[in-house]
């Protein structure tokens, strides 16, 4: 056996030993990444309601509006296409810190710009970090967990992005209620996102790096003091000193999943459905005026309000769904959240197309219960099976499917949704949830517990 293979046996070795080790640390350090799920969820819907108090100040045009309210969303697009590179370049604790950082301060400046065109621009560079931690953070968590939990944890992101939505809503119902000025109002919701950040960025600050990362990279002396600190293990199958190993490069990654049928359709089928959840969401929002029309709704508090209950419903199924997926797996998750939310439309349609809109409400919270499921293992299962050394890559890959259509329905299905009607709109968005949950039933094999590291 050559020294480069034996070498290679090795850290095969100590890979699948340390994703069999559980830790509290490990545990903890799951639930600080979750929690940057916050930090985007604070942004992304605070933008949404208080988009109203920008364009009462400044009076843009339609497109520069939308853009100020997309840019999150092409900055985040961005950023998980470097991210994730970045993050098996350098490290995930560098990243993690990194865009924290990055966050901390922008999230402040857009509290203060002068104009919407500064606003667009500040907001796409926030997208910037978002997009790479939150790829940087499913990296880590699928390091620093067991086989089994680290899935676990990692179907909570839509929890945690529940909890974010209610946390916003019900800070700004409370300045709405203040009456505090409208301008006041914008400026102090974008700019407080900072305050979440900064007591992940806290919290985080002494996390180590993954062990895992370390072994691949040939730096034994400090995975064996990770280990030691995580686990009160050595590593003892390990040289007590560093070697030097070829580093991986981008255009390897999707050569490497070829290799593997069952990475490569788990893959595939992480993209597919990425792309789907992000679609039937981000539609979603042409939805909520009918829904607060038929319920009397007319009030900015009021939307408020109707908003956070809808969102207290999701956040139930976000919690839900991780706890099932051990007796159901993957699988059983995304064909029942995929179904679930194609019937649902199929109703809505119906009920539109018959003039009973006094069924919207209870089609809403079903369709987002569904979503909640099919959304909360996409990104996942593509980082859970890929390689270590390709692991940041791969979720940076997924996260670009979720970003991808957020962004592009806020231009696109505003026409769409003029052109063709409700009734229409909805029928098409069905389309979304169909194509995932047939390839959940026909593409995607059963990889919870997934163990090939």
């Amino acid at each position: 056996m050559t020294t480069e293979v034996a070498q290679r046996a090795s850290m095969d070795e100590a890979t699948r030993y340390l994703v069999s080790k559980y830790s509290p640390k490990g545990n903890r350090a799951g639930w600080l990444m979750m929690a940057s799920i916050l930090v985007e969820a604070w942004d992304l819907y605070s933008i949404a309601f208080v988009l109203v108090f920008v364009r009462e100040q400044f009076s843009p045009d339609p497109l520069l509006l939308g853009l100020a309210a997309a840019g999150t969303q092409g900055g985040a697009l961005v950023g998980a296409m470097i991210g994730g590179w970045l993050s098996d370049k350098v490290g995930r604790r560098f990243m993690f810190l990194a865009t924290m950082y990055m966050f901390i301060f922008f999230a402040l400046v857009q509290g203060i710009v002068p104009s919407v065109g500064w606003l667009v621009v500040v907001r796409f560079i926030l997208g910037v970090p978002l997009g790479s931690d939150i790829s940087n953070s499913y990296t880590y968590i699928m390091e620093a967990m067991p086989k089994g939990q680290r899935e676990v944890m990692g179907n909570r992101w839509q929890f945690m992005f529940a909890v974010g939505e209610v946390l916003t809503l019900g800070v700004i119902a409370l300045f709405i209620i203040a009456d505090l000025n409208h301008e006041w109002i914008w400026r102090v919701t974008l700019a407080l996102g900072a305050v979440p950040a900064a007591i992940i960025l806290f919290l985080r600050h002494d996390l180590p790096e993954t062990a895992v990362w370390l072994v691949r990279r040939g730096r034994y002396v400090e995975a064996k003091k990770v280990t030691l600190q995580m686990f009160g293990d050595n590593l003892d199958m390990l040289p007590d000193h560093d070697v030097t190993v070829p580093k991986p490069r981008l255009t390897g990654f999707l050569a490497d999943l070829r290799k593997d049928p069952i990475r490569w359709r788990a893959t595939l089928y992480g993209y597919i459905a990425c792309f789907c959840q992000g679609s039937e969401f981000s539609t979603f929002a042409f939805y909520m005026p009918v829904l607060f029309v038929t319920i009397g709704v007319s009030s900015i508090l009021g939307t408020d309000l109707v908003t956070m209950g809808l969102f207290v419903i999701a956040g139930i199924s976000g919690l839900v769904g991780p706890m099932i997926t051990p007796k159901i797996g993957h699988r059983g998750i995304s064909m029942w959240g995929f179904g679930i939310v194609f019937v649902s439309l199929l109703v809505a349609a119906a009920a539109i197309y018959t003039n009973h809109p006094g069924v919207l409400p209870f089609i809403c919270a079903t369709m987002l219960w569904g979503h909640y499921w099919d959304a909360s293992n996409c990104m996942t299962i593509p980082t859970v099976v890929a390689r270590p050394e390709y692991r940041g890559t791969a979720s940076g890959f997924a996260y670009m499917f979720v970003k991808a259509p957020s962004f592009l329905a806020i231009f696109l299905f505003p026409s769409l949704f003029t052109a063709i009607g409700q009734a229409g709109a909805t029928l098409f968005v069905a389309i979304f949830p169909l194509i995932g949950f047939l390839a959940a039933a026909f593409l995607l094999p059963e990889v919870y517990g997934f163990d090939q590291d």
